[in-house]
């Protein structure tokens, strides 16, 4: 045989008939087209196909009733050739039948027998859940973050949010001052991201300060780890999608990232495990990529030698990571997201994403990422050095001194508070033994009422953290709680009920404003921010159930309490 023919994407072989392989026209018509050839063998061999002219008048009746589409079936003999090859047959046996089904890709959503097929490589897969919607969606014209939701409006997205987007589009250029002079109402319909006078879920993602209570999932989850699945503290970024990118790679760089300190003459230079140009193009590429119907977070896990950005969207149908790393046009997954990340300045819209981490590693002299992507997602892996603290008289590891965390204690804390991970058990460990520095294990237990081997396991965890330390022995030692300055004010113990979202703009104001002025009413508040009372009162009922301020008194006589935390 002259012919060396293989299954693709758009090519199925079967040595017979079954009426199982009607799947298999299924997932044609779903993805785009194909051709099912009855009478070869999984090497593309003609083996013969008995019946085959029965088998033309039963097909088309077969495909219509199960799936109401129309097939193109051409019966074939050796030697002719087959029409979508045109290839000599010599050396086959003269005579030997096959039937080739060819089926178009269906602008619409093809069934059999009530469940969804579609072609994806050299298989047939059914489609459910998660992936069968998107599907649904994409075969509509429509994609699951342009999805209308009822029950939220435009007054209830973060003001904060939109002034943080206004800023940023007018900086990049990519709207004018004209383009930004109107209400917030019209410029969410003109970044199209409204249907039929609701929102779309790529607005509520983009600008509502807690997405989370409709889409969950939408957020970042930061960790650090020794080992594979030794984890030693993480932070989870949440609120607005906007501001996002922003927030946690000001989170990795500040609290998780060791930076060497060199000199180039005068000149200080630091220089990261990853350059931090590189690392924000991978997470605002996970962020826009992101599948959001999975409701699992985007994972940054921070490695001494190497970091990995996860995220649940997979590549592109038909796409391999050769083709990603390849010129190639944007394909988005989340168009409406997409473009307010473009508008905004953030993101280029030619798919040049994957080539700017590259150029940045090149540029800083980095090992260029490693991708990699299945089923469950894509992630990029940044390696690099473990770095010696020991390296010079010139350089000097910056986490932990003074000089470098101060600098951003004061503006982090405030403006981005993190969630605290210790349990409850791990806060009263700690509060006791910051009372009671020479407690033993077995009076620890009475005490807070949990087992013996309950308090070793939360001591060692608290251990690994680097939060408690044992001084002398288990009898006559103590208990030591050291500053942890790798840590931000907000994770230190013993904050039990932290901020969960980050602090906007106008919440910040108001805690200044009480510091400076405790007597002040809400009506002379609002006056000072320029802010509305309804809104003025909204900000504070959050601060207070954050545990940020308390009022004491009544309205009139009253005054108010800044917490300390």
């Amino acid at each position: 045989m002259v012919e060396n023919l293989i299954e693709t994407q758009n090519i199925e072989f079967k040595e017979s008939w079954q009426d199982e392989h009607l799947k298999t026209i299924c997932g044609f018509a779903n993805a785009s087209g194909g051709c099912l050839e009855i009478g070869r063998n999984d090497k593309g061999d003609i083996v013969g196909l008995s019946q085959a002219k029965k088998l033309m008048e039963e097909l088309p009746n077969k495909i219509k009733n199960g799936m109401a589409i129309i097939a193109d079936i051409d019966f074939h003999s050796i030697p002719h050739p087959s029409p979508s090859t045109h290839t000599s047959w010599e050396g086959q046996d003269i005579g030997k039948e096959y039937i080739s089904i060819k089926i178009g890709s269906y602008p619409f959503p093809i069934s059999y027998r009530g469940v969804y097929y579609i072609r994806s490589g050299s298989t047939t897969q059914e489609l459910t859940g998660n992936a069968l919607d998107e599907f649904i969606l994409r075969k509509q014209g429509k994609t699951w973050d342009g999805v209308p939701m009822p029950y939220v409006t435009v007054d209830d997205l973060e003001r904060d949010a939109l002034r943080f987007f206004r800023k940023k589009a007018l900086e990049s250029q990519r709207l004018s001052k004209e383009d930004l002079d109107i209400d917030n109402a019209q410029l969410i319909q003109n970044l199209t991201l409204t249907e039929n006078n609701y929102l779309k879920r790529a607005a509520i993602l983009l600008f509502h300060q807690n997405p989370e209570y409709w889409i969950p999932g939408a957020y970042v989850k930061i960790g650090y780890f020794e080992t594979g699945a030794d984890l030693i503290y993480q932070d989870e970024i949440r609120g607005p999608l906007i501001s996002m990118p922003d927030r946690a790679i000001e989170t990795i760089y500040v609290k998780y990232l060791k930076g060497i300190i060199s000199y180039k003459g005068l000149q200080r230079i630091d220089s990261y495990l990853v350059a931090r140009s590189a690392l924000r193009e991978a997470l605002l590429n996970a962020v826009v990529h992101k599948d959001y119907s999975t409701g699992v977070p985007i994972q940054i896990k921070v490695f001494p030698d190497k970091v990995i950005v996860f995220n649940t969207g997979g590549l592109p149908e038909n796409w391999t990571v050769e083709t990603l790393l390849s010129t190639h046009s944007s394909v988005q997954r989340n168009p409406f997201i997409a473009e307010g990340f473009f508008r905004s300045g953030m993101i280029e819209a030619w798919g040049r994403g994957i080539e700017k981490i590259m150029l940045a590693c090149r540029e800083y002299d980095k090992p260029l990422p490693i991708f990699s992507s299945n089923k469950s997602g894509t992630d990029i892996t940044f390696n690099g050095e473990i770095y010696n603290e020991n390296v010079g008289e010139n350089v000097g590891v910056n986490v932990g001194e003074n000089d470098f965390v101060e600098k951003y204690q004061i503006k982090y804390t405030k403006k981005y508070p993190l969630k605290y991970t210790l349990n409850d058990t791990q806060n009263k460990i700690i509060n006791i033994m910051t009372k009671k520095p020479e407690i033993t294990i077995d009076k620890l237990a009475t005490e807070i009422g949990l087992t013996i081997p309950g308090i070793k396991k939360n001591i060692d965890q608290l251990k690994k953290a680097g939060l408690i330390k044992r001084n002398g022995s288990r009898k006559t030692g103590s208990w030591i709680i050291p500053q942890n300055e790798h840590l931000l004010d907000t994770q230190k113990y013993p904050i039990k009920y932290p901020i969960k979202y980050p602090l906007n703009d106008t919440q910040i104001k108001i805690i200044d404003v009480l510091e400076k002025n405790p007597e002040i009413t809400i009506d002379k508040l609002a006056t000072e921010i320029s802010i509305s009372i309804p809104g003025i009162k909204k900000n504070i009922d959050q601060l207070k159930k954050a545990g940020l301020i308390e009022r004491k008194g009544s309205n009139k006589t009253g005054y108010w309490e800044v917490k300390k935390q």
